[in-house]
């Protein structure tokens, strides 16, 4: 009876000893999550750099090129609502983007600074 029990705990022991690399291995290391950094203030669309640009969320390098582009070709933004008309950029986009955008302190009359 004491060499079965003695067998039995070393078995058990054994176990657990070779299933610890086993767990270790089942779980993958976790990869550190990619974070742009947030913008400070609101982001004013007619001044923004790319990387400013892109520090807004949902907006890549693409993006913001695309942004920058349609500012050049059509001059400043006079209402914030004018980003819809940027490729790639929808109403809900534009919404989850409202609050953190503006086109600055030379806004017309009637149109949204924020």
């Amino acid at each position: 009876m004491n060499r079965l029990t003695m067998a039995l705990g070393a078995l058990v022991v054994m176990g657990m000893v070779a299933s610890v690399p086993v767990l270790a291995q089942d779980k993958p290391a976790a990869k550190p999550a990619k974070t742009a950094a947030a913008p400070v203030g609101p982001v004013n669309l007619n001044t923004a750099t790319q990387a400013q640009l892109e520090t807004l969320p949902g907006i890549g390098a693409a993006s913001a090129k695309r942004i920058i582009e349609y500012r050049d070709k059509n001059g400043k933004f006079t209402k914030i609502e004018q980003l819809m008309n940027v490729k790639g950029i929808g109403e809900k986009s534009f919404l989850k983007l409202k609050p953190m955008i503006t086109i600055g302190a030379a806004a017309t009359e009637g149109s949204s600074s924020r």
